[in-house]
């Protein structure tokens, strides 16, 4: 038998002075920043924070009524007590080995507390309870306020809940157990990784924290997304159009095409071949053009919502029927751009001009009487500062309204990549959709006031003249072809209800179809995925209300791309011979997907 050995075991303990070394850099770097950010708020001459978003106010006015009924809140502070005794109960009874219902559990599709040590673990499921019981009661209390005013609710309601998401235990290294392991195993390792990660994000977004989503090296637009081959024939100020190389012998005669949203790139339709709405409606026999909207800068501040209709929708439909011939075409637009298509398809209406044969609508809104939560972000005080901010400097920085929307899903969009980047120290995960989704746009000043003031705050589109572009007074009852609306059920964006209310609108046959899932994944939905599903009402006329439509509608298996393609060939199906955009009547000006969506905000703020 072997004799004990003396020898300490070998132990994997960092090098002491290479961690001295990361910490003297770490601290450098951190120093470095924050002395920047002083200089450049003492430049400013930058006192207390003003309230723009009018935050403060809010709560303020949420605090004198909550008050003012006392026994409300009493009761309140009560049942808060009483949930809190019945976890008390329940740990107990967990400590003395019995099994007990849970007072508080989360949602199953909260991806916070997955790891099952917050159900196994008694410590982490006390926290988690805890955690979950303190944020129904805040979130109730805020939200039944009496006397607020609706805009002030949806505001308080909002922001509580961001604060709720913020403070939730699986954003700190103790109380998260899957933080906590990877602390004890790497000897701490992992939070001066993420330390260096933050201090780099700090440092690529320019002073301000731009919390980083994927590995954008992993990426390359024409290589492995946006893939889709084909050319730029055409380009104004304001836009590129790109026409796809055919994959089938024959296509449907009138040509498609496609409006992206300008606040978005348009390769979100096009990111792999097997999920590319473009590449799919390539092989299904269309010819498809794409508008490609420039990335403005300051040079663009006055150019207005007429010139994206004008010199953006109007001057494709003019380059594609010098392109082919075609007078008409059919039409699809995403969200902001299906709101553009109505207004150019009006346009055209008062003029007595047919160019458009068909128009498609992806999850767009034309009335905007419920905006959803957008609508905390849209009101007088927030819109003028906003128009101060964008008018000195020509145009809204397109980080700006990234950071609105990643609000909306915050636990998705912020809190798991902190958890990720910076407590447990990884690098983010080379992902196609949160790489198009970190591609901001910027938006010119012009333009963008205008579209918040007569679309959001005053919602004008839906009024007959309400809206004129270029002195052409429009009517969306006007628009008689035939239009297909497509919206998601958990559009947390363009709520479907909204859209189906603007969908109404509309003076020519209208079909209606709800998708499943929300405002990216319900469109980019491929008929090879065989997911979510789609509901139709089989009725001819739209009815009412959404909730009378969805009460009469049935629910189909699969994608909408394949209903959406037999509606437009059933409308006309009449075929021609393939054309290749190089043998076309303009000029190639270069490959696709173009060098306008090529030019990114966040490269230029890194270099």
């Amino acid at each position: 038998m072997a004799a004990p050995s003396n020898e300490t075991p070998a132990c994997d303990l960092p090098d002491p002075q290479e961690v001295a070394k990361t910490y003297a850099e770490v601290a450098r770097r951190a120093s470095h920043l924050i002395s920047d950010h002083v200089h450049r708020q003492l430049k400013k001459g930058v006192s207390a924070p003003a309230d723009e978003l009018g935050i403060a106010q809010a709560f303020m006015d949420m605090m004198a009524k909550l008050l003012a009924n006392p026994y409300k809140l009493a009761q309140a502070q009560m049942n808060l007590v009483w949930d809190y005794f019945s976890l008390w109960q329940h740990s107990m009874m967990r400590v003395a080995g019995l099994s007990a219902a849970p007072v508080a559990a989360p949602e199953k599709s909260d991806k916070r507390f997955k790891d099952e040590e917050w159900e196994q673990h008694f410590l982490f499921d006390f926290i988690k309870q805890s955690y979950l019981i303190a944020a129904r009661h805040i979130h109730d209390t805020v939200s039944g306020v009496d006397g607020l005013d609706e805009q002030t609710q949806k505001k308080v309601t909002f922001y509580t809940r961001q604060y709720i998401d913020a403070l939730s235990p699986s954003n700190f290294a103790m109380t998260n157990p899957e933080v906590f392991r990877e602390t004890v195993k790497s000897h701490g390792q992992n939070l001066l990784k993420g330390l260096n990660n933050l201090l780099r994000d700090v440092e690529d977004g320019g002073g301000n924290l731009r919390v980083k989503m994927t590995d954008t090296s992993a990426f390359e637009l024409g290589k492995n997304v946006a893939t889709t081959p084909g050319k730029v024939v055409f380009q104004t100020d304001m836009m590129q159009l790109l026409q796809y190389t055919p994959s089938t012998d024959k296509v449907l005669k009138k040509p498609l095409l496609i409006v992206p949203p300008w606040i978005n790139k348009f390769y979100i339709l096009d990111l792999r071949e097997k999920n590319s709405y473009i590449k799919w409606a390539v092989d299904q026999g269309h010819t498809v053009f794409v508008i490609s909207w420039v990335n403005p800068d300051e040079r663009l501040a006055q150019k207005s919502f007429d010139a994206y209709v004008k010199e953006g929708v109007v001057a494709a439909l003019d380059a594609i029927e010098r392109q082919t011939g075609e007078k008409e075409v059919n039409a699809a637009g995403y969200c902001l751009g299906g709101t553009l298509l109505a207004t150019t398809l009006a346009y055209l209406a008062a003029k007595r001009q047919k160019r458009i044969a068909s128009a498609t609508f992806f999850t767009t809104m034309t009335d905007f009487t419920d905006p959803g939560e957008l609508g905390v972000f849209i009101d007088e005080g927030q819109v003028s500062s906003l128009e101060k901010k964008m008018f000195e400097r020509g145009y809204l920085e397109g980080s700006e309204m990234a950071g609105t929307f990643n609000m909306l899903r915050a636990n998705d969009l912020i809190w798991s990549f902190v958890v990720n980047n910076y407590l447990l120290g990884k690098d983010p995960f080379p992902f196609d959709l949160l790489y198009w989704n970190s591609d901001s746009t910027r938006m010119p000043a012009a333009m963008h006031s205008f579209y918040l003031r007569a679309m959001y705050m005053e919602n004008r589109l839906i009024e007959a003249g309400g809206v004129e572009i270029d002195g052409t007074p429009i009517d969306l009852s006007k628009i008689k072809v035939p239009c297909y609306f497509i919206s998601t059920i958990e559009d947390h964006i363009a709520p479907w209800k909204s859209t189906y209310m603007g969908a109404r609108r509309f003076g020519g046959p209208t079909r209606f179809v709800l998708g499943g899932s929300g405002h990216i994944a319900g469109i980019v939905n491929p008929p090879a995925a065989n997911k979510y599903g789609y509901w139709l009402n089989p009725a001819a006329k739209l009815a009412d209300t959404a909730d009378a439509w969805l009460e009469g509608a049935q629910q189909h298996p699969g994608s909408w791309w394949t209903d959406w393609q037999a509606w437009v060939t059933a409308h006309d199906g009449e075929q021609t011979e393939a054309r290749d955009p190089v043998k076309g009547k303009l000029e190639v000006l270069e490959d696709a997907p173009g060098s306008f969506v090529k030019i990114r905000i966040d490269a230029k703020a890194a270099a």
